[in-house]
């Protein structure tokens, strides 16, 4: 059920927060008084880009992080704990100490400490950690002053070629400012996030930066830097940052008191158009997701989209694949009109559809352990869009998953695994959890594991 994503050629994807805390020093950077003032042309960048560093840099701040993992000594079996740490890159966001960053340079943190450009420090704790677009939203403590912020600009007014900075952190040397260019918008087949659309840059970006600032040459934040594809672990020309339309999006869920960040849906479920695909519907050229399934009374379903319909656009935006899809859709707020653009037949139209929040609950209470027969030992949780969709899965999937396998029970030693999805049994669709009931010996069992459909055989 979960989404797995693999590169042909040895290149490591990095979020890139590493490194012990201790290394991390504060930052240094000295902004001192200047006359010159943000460039209004191309041509003056030629001279520094001081400018939008003296507006920018004072905002991002550095992330030292400590936690205790439990583990178990190998050989021995017995349990134990050792410290553990992060660093990495932030962005106040507003002036009462409302920091951004990635959600994995704080993960499993228990201390979290934020160093100011002028060198103070502050304690933080975490409002909202959302793990699909891998934001993190921090509070300072003890903030008694404005503070200095970066103003995100989610208009996505960004184009490929147009000039950024990136500010943070790299190996905990203090702040950093390099440049570059946008090398590409809306990169979502990155195995980062299955709905993620991300901004590529080549400016150098290296473990240590994550959490930090892409910045125009407005002195604006257009977007968090999150990973790089590298083969050795540094800048390799290739990073990515989540764009600002996300941040403001987790940005708003926490501060408005929500313990998740609430993602809408369309309800439609479609495959990326291929040249040879493109070639058999007579299309131009190969652009667009073509429809293959629709949910039920889900908003596509009631806007009037259908399988077969090629949508092309989202609010004028290009879509290519289903990720651009989930994230044009997810980022806006449940309720919100969208206006997709769709090739039927050939016909170029715009359908209206008002987009909502995935139908079902998110409620891990509810799970039920089957204490007889061949799953006797599992933990188990029939499906719905929404909890499937918390699961990083498929809202289309159907049955019951497996929340959690007891160690030494029969389900174990059968073989069943947690996150898997529990389809049919004897070829009969499983919807509930009284089905799975004193199952005997004999009896044949289709799970998905990992996008993968398994038959097997209870013994």
């Amino acid at each position: 059920m979960m989404k797995t994503s693999s590169l042909a050629i040895a290149v490591t994807l990095l979020l890139a927060a590493c490194g012990s805390p201790d290394n991390s020093s504060a930052q240094d950077n000295v902004f001192a008084e200047s006359n010159r003032q943000i460039p209004g042309d191309a041509s003056a960048m030629k001279a520094s880009f001081a400018p939008v560093v003296r507006e920018a840099a004072p905002a991002v701040v550095n992330i030292s992080a400590r936690g205790v993992q439990t583990m178990r000594d190998p050989f021995w079996g017995i349990p134990g704990q050792r410290q553990t740490g992060s660093i990495g890159s932030g962005v106040i966001v507003r002036d009462d100490g409302v920091v951004v960053t990635n959600r994995h340079v704080i993960e499993n943190m228990q201390q979290i400490r934020v160093t100011l450009a002028d060198r103070r420090e502050f304690a933080a704790r975490v409002v909202l950690a959302d793990e699909r677009s891998d934001i993190a939203v921090l509070q300072l403590e003890g903030v008694n002053e404005r503070l200095p912020v970066l103003r995100i600009d989610d208009r996505e007014e960004q184009q490929v070629g147009d000039l950024v900075l990136a500010i943070g952190n790299p190996f905990g040397v203090g702040q950093t400012v390099t440049n570059g260019i946008i090398s590409a918008l809306n990169r979502t087949d990155t195995g980062i996030s299955d709905s993620g659309s991300f901004i590529q840059t080549d400016a150098a970006i290296n473990p240590g930066n994550s959490g930090g600032a892409l910045v125009d040459l407005d002195g604006d934040l257009i977007g968090i830097n999150t990973a790089i594809f590298s083969r050795s672990g540094t800048s390799s020309g290739v990073g990515f940052a989540v764009p600002a339309s996300m941040v403001r999006q987790v940005v708003d869920s926490a501060m408005g008191g929500a313990s998740a960040v609430i993602r809408p849906w369309l309800g439609i479920k479609g495959d990326t158009i291929t040249a040879e695909v493109a070639r058999s519907l007579d299309l131009a050229r190969p652009q667009g997701v073509v429809v293959t399934d629709v949910y039920a009374d889900g908003p596509g379903a009631r806007a009037g989209l259908r399988a077969g319909d090629v949508i092309t656009a989202i609010d004028g935006q290009e879509i290519n694949d289903q990720g651009g899809l989930n994230f044009r859709v997810g980022s806006r707020e449940p309720g919100a009109t969208v206006e997709v653009a769709v090739l039927r037949d050939g016909h170029p139209q715009t359908i209206r559809a008002r987009v909502q929040k995935l139908p079902g609950e998110v409620d891990p209470d509810r799970a039920v352990l089957i204490r007889e027969g061949g799953l006797s030992g599992a933990q188990v949780l029939v499906l719905n869009p929404a909890l499937a969709d918390s699961l990083g899965g498929d809202p289309f999937s159907r049955g019951v998953i497996v929340g959690r396998v007891v160690r030494g029970s029969y389900a174990e030693r059968t073989g069943f695994r947690t996150g898997d999805v529990i389809v049919s049994l004897n070829n009969r669709p499983v919807t509930t959890a009284a089905s799975l009931a004193n199952i005997g010996r004999g009896t044949e069992v289709t799970i998905e594991r990992q996008g993968r459909r398994v038959t097997g055989t209870i013994r």
